[in-house]
């Protein structure tokens, strides 16, 4: 099993005023080539956005994006003709497929959001575009994985075209628990949220991550207290 670590301090950053960005793979004017993926994970960016501002119209085409706010609300509007607002605890996925055009804006005129946004390549090129937006409780993922996304909707998670799985658990005091790969194919990119972690003798602090793939048996996480931790499963080749 090959391991890899990212630390939060190495991410490509960048300021644009209204929007600061760590980016944990090569994205936009951060290019670093040993930073390309992690399988099928393309992209993972944790973006603050100033309030009122964001992202106009633009494509994207034959990319699973995922998006999960941290703290704060995002407008979305697209061109499939859907508008709302995704809050904190939601989840909103995007099959670009053939091809869609979207905006996302910081929904509070005085608060920035913060977010990550996960891009994640697609199964096979021409699917139908869509989109989907979910409330999890927060309840559900106390000292349990929570899953939120998936490739065929189990255990009411949102799904896209691919063989991947996005869970995320929390922590309010220290405690043991791991992580099941859902295929031997798969491996898996975590990224600590809040507090620390340590994941197979690696310690990880927040934002730092650590990829393990592919894995054939479950990974063995510790958790210190007021701790959140996300997986991103997907398959390597």
């Amino acid at each position: 099993m090959e391991k890899l670590i990212h630390k939060a301090s190495d991410r490509g950053i960048a300021d644009h005023g209204w929007l600061k960005a760590a980016h944990s793979f090569s994205f936009a004017n951060y290019y670093n080539p040993e930073k390309i993926h992690f399988g099928k994970l393309r992209v993972l960016n944790d973006d603050i956005v100033a309030p009122s501002k964001g992202f106009g119209m633009h494509p994207h085409e034959d990319m699973e994006i995922i998006t999960i706010p941290l703290s704060g609300a995002l407008k979305h509007s697209d061109n499939m003709g859907n508008e709302g607002v995704i809050t904190t605890g939601e989840v909103q996925v995007m099959s670009a497929g053939t091809g869609v055009l979207h905006s996302e804006f910081n929904a509070s005129d005085s608060e920035p959001v913060n977010l990550f946004q996960i891009w994640i390549f697609t199964d096979e090129k021409g699917h139908e575009p869509r989109y989907d937006q979910k409330k999890f409780s927060p309840e559900g993922r106390q000292k349990k994985w929570q899953l939120l996304v998936s490739p065929d909707g189990r255990n009411e998670s949102l799904w896209i075209h691919q063989d991947a799985f996005i869970s995320v658990i929390d922590f309010k005091r220290e405690g043991v628990t791991e992580y099941k790969p859902k295929s031997e194919k798969n491996g898996v990119y975590f990224m600590v949220i809040e507090g620390q972690a340590e994941i197979e003798g690696t310690k990880l602090e927040k934002r730092d991550a650590a990829g393990f793939g592919p894995v054939n048996g479950p990974l063995k996480i510790a958790m210190s207290e007021n701790s959140k931790l996300l997986a991103i499963e997907v398959p390597m080749h």
